[in-house]
Formats: structure tokens, sequence, C-alpha cells
């Protein structure tokens, strides 16, 4: 009999393409999802898995939910995805952010504690830990230093899955994953939202690209790549905490110049820098060094920069081709706002 996994956040881009992976791996899946009145259910839709895994309502807020969740899914496995994932947001909305990212990782533990304290699970950690400052690649050993309440609620999570393992006995370990991408990111982040303006700037549907800071340098991997450390981390004989990344860092800039180069465009003639998309306190280099992953884990990422911008740029721009075309499919796009339409409530402080 295959085993059973629980998926919180199982409609985001990693939970969608980890579901896939785990079915395909024979597990049954289980995953929750928020009660809303419109369900965000699209990326499982588009990857053809909606059919396939059992989904259950439930919030990470709700101590109940959670407990009721995992009695009825009665998982070996449990990888909490649940997030307020977005950094600019948890400036905008510190307290919900801290409750969901922070706090929602204890609800779990203590959940697991009380119902089968053998169930593994994995917290997904983020790069944000290390904050500014670094100009070295990071490593499992290099010191956190976050520098947004995102980061700050998914430090707590961090250390929490680290005491429980070290308290309880758990089977709890950390990913700590850097930036990874896909066709299905939210449109919010900012890799999606080049490669889907630079889209409809090449078919003639919009004018200007508007971003913040293009001197930023991240570690971009491609997500289905990085969910497979996910598996990998809870099938070890002993839990333990991973960094997962590329070990190449690139700036927005030469993001934004590859993903216009794709489309035979030069970049200066469309991208407008604008205030309002700073961050209060914004975070200068992120680079990984996933060395323990390669040699304990046998994991090395597929897919590097150029390719994951190519990757990102064709599948939005055969999407919006196809929508002008008339076809209609599972897609985030089309109805997503514009943004010059939302005001934002903090502004960038000045150092």
């Amino acid at each position: 009999m295959g085993k059973r996994a629980l998926i919180t956040g199982i409609t985001g881009q990693d939970g969608a393409y980890l579901a896939d992976y785990l079915l395909k791996k024979g597990y049954e899946v289980f995953g929750t999802y928020r009660r809303i009145s419109t369900p965000n259910f699209w990326r499982l839709q588009y990857l053809g898995v909606f059919e396939k895994i059992n989904l259950i309502s439930a919030d990470v807020v709700d101590a109940g939910s959670i407990v009721e969740t995992i009695k009825l899914a009665k998982p070996d496995e449990i990888y909490h995805l649940a997030a307020q994932s977005f950094v600019g947001a948890s400036f905008e909305q510190p307290i919900s952010t801290g409750e969901v990212s922070g706090l929602g990782v204890t609800r779990i533990l203590e959940a697991i504690r009380q119902i089968n304290p053998k169930i593994k699970f994995y917290q997904a950690s983020t790069s944000e830990l290390y904050g500014d400052g670094h100009c070295a690649s990071l490593n499992e050993n290099s010191p956190f230093h976050p520098s947004s309440p995102y980061a700050a609620a998914k430090l707590y999570g961090y250390w929490l899955t680290r005491i429980y393992r070290d308290g309880y006995n758990f089977f709890s370990c950390n990913g700590i994953l850097f930036n990874h991408e896909s066709p299905i990111r939210g449109l919010e982040f900012v890799t999606r939202k080049i490669s889907n303006s630079v889209a409809k700037i090449a078919l003639g549907m919009e004018r200007e690209l508007c971003l913040g800071n293009l001197d930023a340098k991240r570690d971009w991997g491609y997500a289905p790549d990085y969910v497979h450390s996910m598996w990998l981390i809870l099938q070890q004989k002993e839990p333990d905490d991973f960094v997962i990344a590329t070990n190449e860092a690139h700036s927005v800039r030469e993001f934004v110049e590859k993903a216009f180069a794709c489309c035979g465009l030069d970049w200066q003639s469309y991208v407008k820098v604008e205030k309002k998309f700073m961050r209060p306190v914004d975070v200068t280099l992120l680079c990984g060094d996933y060395s323990k992953a390669r040699e304990k884990l046998g994991w090395s990422p597929t897919v590097k920069f150029d390719k994951l911008v190519e990757l990102l740029v064709q599948e939005d721009l055969d999407r919006w081709e196809r929508w002008q075309k008339g076809e209609r499919f599972p897609w985030d796009a089309p109805n997503y706002p514009n943004e010059g339409k939302i005001i934002s409530r903090y502004q960038r402080i000045d150092r």
C-alpha cells in the first residue's frame, strides 16, 4: 500500500508541483486549502492533478481544523508549504504574516505531537532567513539576519521545527529553499511579473513594465527541481536541514535583459523604475551553496538561469497567443488586476 502525504498550501506553486510529483511516486495525496469565496485551484487544474487529489478545507490559524485534517488524512508525511509567502505583502500585513507563517508551524507540530509523533514533517523555510550583508554563498551554518516580517515569521518556524526535533524526537526537517520559479508562479513575484509583461509587450498588449530595485540579486532555480528535494529530505534515515539552491546569483536587471532578449526586444525601451515597488528594507544579495544537498541527498538543479528565463517567457507568450485566439484554460493572468490600481500602504525607509 502506498504512502499517504498531506500538503498544506497545495494550491500554491510548490504545492501543485509537489502533488504531481508525489502522485507519480504512488502516494495518496491530501491537500489543504482555505475556504474562500472563490477557491484558487487553477494550478492543480493546469497540471492535470485536480481530480487525483483529496482536498480538505483547513486554515493554519485554526488549530482545530489542523487537528481534524491530520486525523482525516492519516499521513505518513506532512509537507508544510502554506504561508503568507510574498515578502512585500508582509510589510503591509505583519501581524497576519506572523500568525500564518510563524505560529502556523507551531499549530501543526503540536497537532502531530498529540496525534502521531511518528509523522515525518517538512517545513518550507526560505533563503530570506539570511537577510542582507552577505557576499559569499550561504549554507546551513551561515548566520540568519531576517530583513522582513516574512523572514522573521519564517525564522520562528525554522527554530520550532528544530526544537520539536530535538525535544520530542520528531522527524522534522527544514528545507531552506532559495528562490524558485515556474510558469505557475504567482504574478506578484518579480520573475513571473517580468515574463508575463514581456509576453504582453511582445504581442502589443502592453507598453511598459514597472519595477522596483533592479540591482537586487537572487539565486533563482526551477520549482519542479526544488519539490524533488523536499521529498528527498523526508526519505533520509535521520532528520536534517538542507539548503537548496543553484550556487549562482543574478540581478533583477539581468533577468529583465534576458527576458526581453528572448523576444528580440531592448529592455531599456520598456522598463520603468517606480518608488512604490521598493521594499522598506530590501535584501541586496542571496546566493546559496547546495553542497550538503548534493553530497547527502544526491540532489542538483537541472535548470539554471538562462534556461529558466527562456522557459518562463516562452510559456507566458504561448499562453497569451492561445488566449488571443479564443482558447480558454486554467490560468491566472487574464484576471490579475493592473498594479497601477493598487495603492501600497508602506513607503521605503531612507537609509
